[in-house]
């Protein structure tokens, strides 16, 4: 009688290119508990550069783009890039580029990956300018540039722009032409073609088409936001034919033929300031209240309202005059970010108005949606808000700052630039970290103590007594400081760049005159200067 002998086959026993192939199947949560089973198992992941960087990217809340120059785009050679842009931030080391100055004085101006944008009113166009290294083994910057023109008739009905390097996309808002029943006519371009984009389903679409009384538009008050194909514009204190008052928010979706768009009204009395796209389902908007979370639906004029949390309460006669987000890039939308939000406040005998920064991060705000649906159900206009003593302090991280600085936060992932100190004299750059593995193992001892430090716990602001609850200290982070001091008046950041743009700013130049005594000659100054941290 023939006997079947089973022989049990482990998963050690096959060679490790079939090992590395089951592993790849498991997300990078898997592959980390996986290396603590054996020796063996830890090696064969240890031996696999793409299992490594996949860890990495997770680790790092990195964007898997390529970020160096030439040709080698090999995943060793992206890793081991990687890690020496994060090893560089944490110790604040970075190649600093020779300045080069911008032609034009910037007005207006905004920032997208990079690139900077303001319109030329005397050239009829929006010039963009994007420093870029001329040769990867010198300190020499060369300076793109390029421009979305305008006729004469267009340049004068401009009344707000916007874009985004990721979409190659440039939005203009014209104000319509007399006679017309709505109020702007938003156009799509591209950005580097200088022609409509041909990813639009249309090359314009009309702005508030309702009764709108266009002698009261206030064209300054507009704040817009790009996120992938949608397009959204917050249009504040629009004064209708019948007298009302009211704050509008438009979203399209610009690549559909179906020319998705939704209109929101919201009641002035709530005083809406700003909004943001978290996702591609999901918008934030914040008045002098409350922080809104709001579904997109594909229906015509429909937002649906899902949670709403407060905002630290004021003492009285104290309010908030001002808030605004940080952008969150269309390109990193599968990444967890950080959210801050600016708060500026006035009132009472206050001789210059207070700034408050607040990071949260988005997925936070996420989370926090079911947990409003389980304490109030569906959210209306009339429900209430999930109190800030509920969510706020425990899941935000405050700062104190000065108001109208533009050097005052930058964001990328969960990392924070900002420019710290008196405006008008040399500052240090000041790099906060809220990656929670990161501070778990700095905690641990495998951080790099030499420049950073870890801050967790409360920290007393000066001006926290503006408030009548406590503020975020929920969300550890570490910080490093740079020696170095720059003089900058805005700056942006990017995954391993920090570009500084200073303007307005005087340059002092002693000269003798006749009679042999020097008197002081100011110069205006304009330009890039570029940190690589690489």
């Amino acid at each position: 009688m023939n006997q079947v002998h089973h022989i049990a086959t482990r998963l050690l026993d096959f060679p490790v290119e079939i090992i590395l192939d089951i592993l790849s199947h498991l997300d990078v949560h898997d592959l980390v508990r996986a290396r603590r089973v054996c020796n063996d198992i830890r090696q064969a992941i240890d031996s696999s550069s793409e299992l490594l960087y996949s860890m990495d990217l997770e680790y790092f809340n990195a964007i898997p783009v390529p970020s160096i120059p030439g040709p080698d785009y090999s995943i060793p050679t992206l890793r081991k890039s990687l890690l020496q842009s994060e090893s560089a931030w944490q110790k604040a080391e970075y190649s600093k580029r020779n300045p080069i100055a911008i032609p034009h004085p910037p007005s207006m101006h905004q920032w997208s990956c990079g690139v900077l944008g303001f319109p030329v009113e005397s050239l009829q166009q929006i010039m963009f300018f994007q420093p870029q290294l001329a040769d990867g083994h010198s300190n020499t910057i060369n300076l793109r540039q390029w421009s979305c023109q305008l006729d004469s008739a267009a340049a004068l009905r401009l009344v707000h722009y916007n874009f985004s390097v990721a979409e190659d996309l440039v939005t203009l808002v014209f104000r319509a032409p007399s006679g017309e029943s709505h109020a702007y006519d938003v156009i799509f371009r591209s950005l580097s073609e200088d022609k409509v984009h041909r990813g639009a389903a249309f090359p314009s679409v009309k702005a508030l088409d309702n009764e709108v009384d266009l002698e009261l538009l206030d064209p300054y008050t507009l704040r817009s936001s790009i996120f992938g194909d949608y397009y959204g514009v917050l249009f504040r204190n629009v004064n209708k034919a019948n007298g009302e008052v009211a704050d509008c928010l438009q979203i399209w979706n610009w690549k559909s033929k179906d020319t998705f768009q939704c209109l929101e009204v919201f009641d002035p009395a709530c005083k809406t300031m700003n909004f943001s796209f978290l996702t591609n389902e999901r918008i934030l908007v914040v008045n002098a209240r409350e922080l809104l979370l709001y579904s997109l639906v594909h229906a015509p004029n429909a937002l649906q309202l899902t949670a709403k949390f407060s905002l630290p309460a004021l003492h009285s006669p104290f309010e908030y005059a001002c808030i605004g987000f940080s952008p969150i890039p269309s390109h990193a939308c599968a990444h967890n970010q950080m959210i801050a939000l600016s708060m500026d406040i006035s009132g009472g005998s206050l001789t210059k108005n207070p700034c408050f920064t607040s990071y949260v991060e988005r997925n936070t705000l996420l989370k926090l949606e079911s947990t409003y649906v389980s304490c109030y159900g569906k959210a209306t206009e009339d429900s209430p808000d999930l109190p800030w003593s509920s969510w706020g302090p425990d899941h935000t991280r405050s700062f104190e700052e000065s108001s109208f600085d533009p050097c005052k936060h930058s964001v990328i992932g969960f990392r924070t630039a900002s420019l710290v100190g008196n405006q008008n004299s040399k500052r240090p750059l000041c790099i906060r970290d809220f990656n929670p593995h990161r501070v778990v193992d700095f905690k641990a001892g495998n951080g790099t103590k030499r420049n950073q430090r870890l801050v967790e716990g409360s920290e007393i602001l000066p001006n926290s007594s503006l408030f009548l609850e406590p503020l975020g200290s929920g969300l550890p982070y570490l910080e490093t400081i740079t020696e170095e001091k720059f003089l900058s008046t805005d700056m942006t950041m990017e995954v391993n760049r920090v570009t500084l743009l200073s303007f307005e700013v005087m340059n002092t130049i002693r000269m003798p005159n006749a009679g042999g005594q020097s008197f002081v000659e100011h110069e205006l100054l304009q330009g890039f200067e570029v940190l690589d941290f690489e």
